[in-house]
């Protein structure tokens, strides 16, 4: 069950303490697209994203990671000036092997930020990231998020871990 399990928990992508990111070794942020970094009816970030994501770019390596597709995985990370992987498959390791070939990117560098146990940090964990879980944007998911939501919820249950207590 631990694999579940976030290495820090915070509000929303404004709240990570990125410069203790930074001296724990990050190199590389991973943000998940919907509901973590936009929310799912959102056709392009806010300027507040707009400008954290400017800002972490001068200290990191920045990627979207995303089950969605394509066209707006490439949407976004084009209005933000960041790659964006579509269709990585979370939580399988599919993520590793496009890091690794074209960015060099050690596992151990990155960390993953996401608002999904079952997606986001389950694959962090799995590929030794430094998982980062954050609430979710807004009540509105996907369709198929729905049934990972209740999931979660049962995880979360049996490990006795509630969101809306943050830490480091």
């Amino acid at each position: 069950m631990n694999k579940f399990k976030p290495k820090m928990y915070c509000k929303n992508i404004h709240d990570i303490n990125y410069g203790l990111l930074k001296e724990k070794g990050i190199k590389v942020l991973i943000f998940d697209l919907d509901n973590t970094t936009v929310g799912v009816d959102e056709v392009v970030p806010n300027e507040k994203v707009v400008l954290l994501i400017q800002k972490l770019k001068s200290d990191f390596k920045v990627f979207i990671a995303s089950n969605n597709s394509k066209k707006r995985v490439r949407k976004i990370g084009e209005h933000l000036g960041i790659h964006g992987f579509y269709s990585v498959f979370k939580p399988t390791k599919k993520i590793r092997k496009l890091l690794l070939k074209k960015y060099e990117v050690k596992m151990e560098e990155a960390a993953i930020i996401g608002d999904q146990i079952i997606t986001d940090i389950l694959m962090g964990n799995r590929l030794k990231m430094l998982t980062v879980l954050v609430d979710p944007i807004s009540n509105k998911d996907l369709k198929v998020t729905y049934f990972n939501r209740w999931l979660e919820k049962m995880i979360m249950k049996v490990m006795k871990f509630q969101r809306g207590e943050y830490y480091e």
